[in-house]
């Protein structure tokens, strides 16, 4: 008897009814890894972004107020710069000093910047002696073992050739002296020292006109 109403007991126990809701589903494993694989990749791409962009940043800031690279243009400072060298450019701090090659920014003449050298700073005078080919600052005779040729005359005349320096300029010219528009001729003049972006420190391309300034 026991047995028999066990039997009839379990086949009293309803199932589910025709046309009822299934019950909840259980939840795949593998989404919630899929989901946290790309929240990770999501981080890692805007972690990348965020080093690329300060990467770039840090190299603007540096090519723009602490050294440059500077394509150098036609002939007036040949032969101790050829027209295509890739010459780098210091700036960071940097004060005019005679001697120095200098690139410098004069809107008188040209909207480009243009390559010369430090003839004298604030306060030094300048002669130029045609006749000899011969500079003199502050009355001594420079000795320009860098110029390309004996200076002669230019076709504009004389030019600024008897000047003292004023406060805050510097007068420029090119090494190559007879195919160089500077501080001579007028539309360029005496360079205000704010026009200067900075100081060439060496020839860095073409390899086999590397050297140091």
């Amino acid at each position: 008897m026991e047995n028999w109403e066990l039997e009839q007991n379990w086949e009293q126990v309803p199932g589910p009814a025709a046309g009822s809701e299934p019950g909840p589903e259980q939840p795949d494993p593998g989404s919630g890894a899929k989901a946290r694989r790309e929240a990770s990749d999501g981080r890692d791409l805007y972690l990348n972004i965020r080093v690329l962009v300060a990467m770039m940043t840090v190299f603007v800031l540096m090519f723009t107020f602490v050294a440059r690279i500077i394509v150098v243009s036609g002939p007036s400072m040949e032969n101790t710069l050829i027209n295509g060298d890739l010459m780098l450019v210091w700036s960071l701090g940097y004060i005019p000093r005679q001697g120095d090659i200098v690139v410098l920014t004069q809107e008188s003449y040209q909207e480009d910047s243009i390559v010369k050298r430090v003839i004298a700073v604030e306060g030094q005078q300048v002669d130029i002696d045609y006749k000899s080919g011969t500079v003199y600052v502050d009355g001594k005779a420079l000795k320009e073992d860098y110029t390309k040729e004996v200076m002669l005359m230019p076709s504009y005349g004389e030019g600024i050739n008897h000047v003292v320096v004023p406060e805050g300029c510097i007068f420029v010219m090119g090494d190559n002296r007879n195919h160089s528009a500077d501080s001579r001729y007028p539309a360029i003049g005496i360079v205000d020292v704010r026009c200067v972006i900075g100081h060439g420190i060496a020839v860095m391309f073409p390899f086999h006109h590397w050297k140091g300034l």
